[in-house]
């Protein structure tokens, strides 16, 4: 209907809007033959969802699979500098070649269309939803294994655009031992249901801290709640890492692909 606000509860009519919700998923290009997609999600920022998004693809890329990242964290994409990407993208409006690390692995981002790296991204929902779909439609990805989308914190217009746009086949949540992360996960558990999608790991970051010369773990941020949070949730798979410098280093420098996590790695492989 033409005048359709899309709230079925104001008239209650069997449109055909209301048989057939949601948006249609974008489609893809002919050069292009993406078989899994996951996306990579946080209820709140500051737990580190963009590096377990990159240890997770390094992770796949070191397991023989053709790999790639989609950078839907629109207003805070770090994906390039995390792999020392400094190239623009290429390409033209319908045709947009990604960047490639020295792995192999292929990254679309919008920081590699800004003129520099700090500008802000002052956009309104409408414009960052269509940006995912041009990265997912206009983006020439060739053959892809699995895709890693790296989602922003939250469950806003742009996690809802991927959900509804993207085949996702499903999530992994990325947390941190505090108490409220229950309720957190429990947002981002309840979205995913809400958008049929499964939830395939939980992923608690900066569980610990190992003190280099005695060995004993410490929890900085209190006791882990990934086990519960997993068992409440029926998420099969999880993994706890710990707080290490060297890969905040690797991030900064742009050296992910060098780092090696035992916890990622082992994810993965259950993850297949």
């Amino acid at each position: 209907m033409a005048d359709c606000n899309h709230d079925c509860g104001s008239c209650g009519e069997n449109c055909e809007e209301r048989e057939n919700p949601g948006i249609q998923k974008a489609p893809m290009n002919k050069e292009s033959n993406v078989k899994k997609v996951i996306g990579v999600v946080s209820g709140k920022g500051g737990v580190g969802k963009s590096s377990v998004t990159s240890m997770l693809a390094v992770a796949a890329l070191r397991q023989g699979k053709k790999v790639a990242i989609l950078d839907a964290d629109i207003t805070g994409p770090s994906i390039p500098k995390i792999f020392g990407i400094t190239d623009k993208a290429t390409g033209s409006d319908d045709r947009i070649v990604p960047a490639v690390t020295e792995g192999g692995i292929k990254i679309i981002s919008l920081n590699m269309f800004l003129e520099n790296d700090t500008d802000p991204v002052v956009w309104r929902g409408p414009m960052l939803g269509g940006v995912i779909q041009q990265f997912w439609s206009n983006v020439v990805w060739g053959d892809i294994d699995v895709m890693y989308v790296d989602m922003p914190p939250g469950t806003g217009d742009v996690a809802l655009t991927v959900y509804q746009s993207l085949p996702v086949d499903g999530m992994v949540i990325v947390t941190s031992p505090q108490e409220l992360v229950s309720m957190i996960v429990a947002k981002a558990v309840k979205m995913a249901e809400m958008m049929d999608i499964p939830v395939t790991a939980i992923v608690e970051n900066m569980a610990y801290f190992r003190c280099p010369n005695c060995g004993m773990e410490h929890k900085i941020f209190g006791e882990s709640h990934v086990a519960a949070q997993a068992e409440k949730f029926g998420i099969e798979h999880i993994a706890s890492l710990p707080i290490d410098s060297d890969l905040a280093e690797a991030c900064d420098k742009g050296t992910i692909e060098k780092y090696h996590s035992t916890p990622i790695l082992k994810l993965a492989k259950e993850m297949e």
